[in-house]
């Protein structure tokens, strides 16, 4: 690893503020992560010259932006963490174009107030622009992949960067070709919108019917968005520092999909542990049938704030497929947590969670 100060001489030129010691704990939602050196890039000028002289360079990168799905090692990062902070936006006639580093409901809120439709079910997630198209976020029916039109990216092994069409990004449930690989940046993305202000067709249930819809209706965005925001806070997915529901990486485990030739075996297991009456919330998924990590996390026995008031890392109060600190947790607690509840749900139902934010120097 290179000193500190040969970091600085390397970086003097490309436009970053460099930092020392910095606790990744102040920048991701869950809170926790030990010390690193931070490269702040404001730009994107400045984003792709850090990459590029610290990759020719040899030293090792961690990307960080909004810092919503990550979960870092309390002995911290070996090498750089440069901190995604290019955060433009820039509305046209029927699109939205996002700097990567752009705060993610600062844009969806910029184009609701603008009178366009689309994205407002994605309203109140946490993180970067950038990172939506990585793990393909979605919400309450609506995924970035339906609405996604470019991703300008920066080539790690050639320098050079380019926009990438949707069908190059491999999109599945809450992942993409971009997930767990370094070997491309997130500069910026651009999404369609619907310039009439009419939402996404609707889709979610329980959204449907706080606005009086039928499924497949659309309704003003803005009111959409409201009712997104609210049904999310509900849940301790909204940001807010005084709620310690909400520090947590979201949703902390995808819901499975268990494949056509496995379902019975699962069924028959959730049978057997809580009757033959129960009715499992199953959805159909392109691979078999999906199934809700949140409805097996509660009847494998970990209820709302598992496991105790006493406990650094939580299970949310509100929300069990949220893994919360309650302001003293480490990195350990929260994997401990994570364990315990996967181990439990395979043990009781032959169902294996898989967890959503990406690790950094550490393993489930």
């Amino acid at each position: 690893m290179v000193s500190s100060d040969q970091l600085r001489d390397l970086l003097a030129d490309t436009g970053a503020v460099v930092r020392e010691s910095v606790r990744l704990s102040e920048l991701t939602t869950l809170r926790v992560g030990g010390p690193a050196l931070v490269a702040e890039c404001g730009s994107t000028e400045a984003l792709v010259a850090t990459v590029r002289a610290l990759d020719a360079a040899g030293v090792r990168v961690l990307l960080l932006a909004g810092g919503s799905n990550l979960l870092i090692d309390d002995a911290g990062f070996d090498g750089v963490v440069v901190r995604v902070g290019n955060a433009g936006v820039e509305l046209g006639a029927d699109s939205v174009l996002a700097e990567a580093g752009a705060n993610w409901d600062e844009v969806v809120a910029t184009t609701v107030a603008a009178g366009f439709g689309g994205l407002e079910c994605l309203s109140g997630i946490p993180g970067s622009a950038g990172a939506t198209p990585v793990q393909n976020v979605g919400a309450y029916g609506v995924e970035v992949a339906a609405l996604l039109r470019r991703v300008r990216l920066l080539d790690r092994e050639t320098g050079a960067a380019r926009w990438a069409e949707p069908a190059e990004l491999g999109f599945g449930y809450r992942t993409s070709v971009l997930k767990h690989r370094d070997d491309a940046v997130v500069l910026a993305v651009e999404f369609a919108l619907d310039p009439t202000g009419a939402s996404a067709p609707l889709r979610y249930g329980e959204l449907a019917k706080v606005l009086g819809a039928g499924e497949g209706e659309t309704r003003p965005a803005a009111d959409v968005r409201t009712e997104v925001l609210r049904l999310r806070s509900g849940k301790g997915m909204v940001l807010d520092t005084a709620d310690h529901d909400t520090w947590s990486a979201g949703s902390f485990f995808t819901n499975p999909v268990v494949s056509a030739d496995r379902l019975p075996q699962v069924l028959a297991a959730i049978a057997t542990h809580l009757g033959d009456a129960v009715k499992v919330p199953t959805y159909p998924a392109p691979e078999g049938t999906k199934l809700s990590a949140g409805w097996l996390i509660e009847r494998a026995g970990f209820a709302k704030g598992f496991p105790d008031e006493q406990a650094a890392a939580r299970l949310s109060t509100k929300h069990t497929l949220a893994l919360t600190n309650r302001g003293t947790a480490s990195a350990a607690d929260i994997v401990a947590l994570a364990r315990t509840v996967r181990a439990g749900v395979l043990d009781r139902f032959g169902v294996t969670l898989e967890p959503e934010p990406v690790t950094v120097g550490l393993t489930l």
